[in-house]
């Protein structure tokens, strides 16, 4: 079972975001998936609840209730939301159920600034350091053509982790939320932009670059 952690110690950056969109993504090329949601606040489980019965299904697991114990074996992907706020033996011990990191990072000084120190924890955890996960980072929400979009840019682009997609601020991503339903589910028409963005992620994630 291969394991995908999206994670950032700074709450409100879109982790639930991008942890039921990756989840819905290997559920519709085939593969069985679960999430591991473990936000108190239950945004996956809630998605989760929401999902129509003729999608593929997606398997939930309350991560913060009782960690990974009953997350199915039989899941070719294992989805994690991690927590916000983690750090410490925390950090340390939620990195050791991943082989890969997302680190969602929004368009704002406050969030740059939070993630420069995150990133160096993480980095210092024994797992990344061994080289035994890999990290890569998204810009996430964002609104091209704005400066701080361009400070983030210029900001993830020298932050020695693979920068490797950049996702606009859209509704889609609120109507496929209200109807249990990732980006990759909405029509085309409609969804084609999120789509593109996408791509340099889910290619990524399809790779082996992005396993240890």
């Amino acid at each position: 079972m291969r394991h995908i952690m999206v994670l950032n110690s700074k709450g409100g950056c879109g982790k639930s975001t991008l942890a039921t969109n990756i989840a819905s993504y290997f559920a519709t090329q085939g593969a069985a998936v679960a999430l591991a949601d473990y936000d108190p606040q239950r945004s996956g489980l809630d998605w989760l609840a929401r999902r129509p019965a003729d999608r593929p299904a997606i398997a939930g697991v309350a991560g913060f209730e009782d960690g990974l114990r009953h997350a199915p074996r039989t899941a070719d992907i294992l989805v994690i939301d991690a927590p916000a706020r983690s750090h410490g033996t925390e950090l340390t011990d939620l990195v050791k159920h991943a082989e890969t990191i997302v680190v969602p990072v929004l368009p704002s000084t406050i969030d740059m600034q939070a993630t420069t120190t995150f990133l160096e924890e993480l980095k210092s955890v024994p797992k990344i350091a061994k080289k035994d996960a890999k990290i890569a980072v998204v810009a996430n929400r964002v609104r091209d053509n704005t400066l701080i979009f361009d400070e983030l840019d210029e900001y993830l682009t020298k932050t020695r982790v693979p920068y490797i997609a950049t996702l606009r601020e859209a509704q889609n991503y609120v109507r496929a939320y209200t109807r249990g339903l990732g980006i990759f589910e909405l029509p085309e028409y409609l969804a084609w932009p999120d789509w593109d963005e996408w791509e340099p992620l889910t290619a990524w994630l399809r790779t082996k670059r992005s396993q240890p």
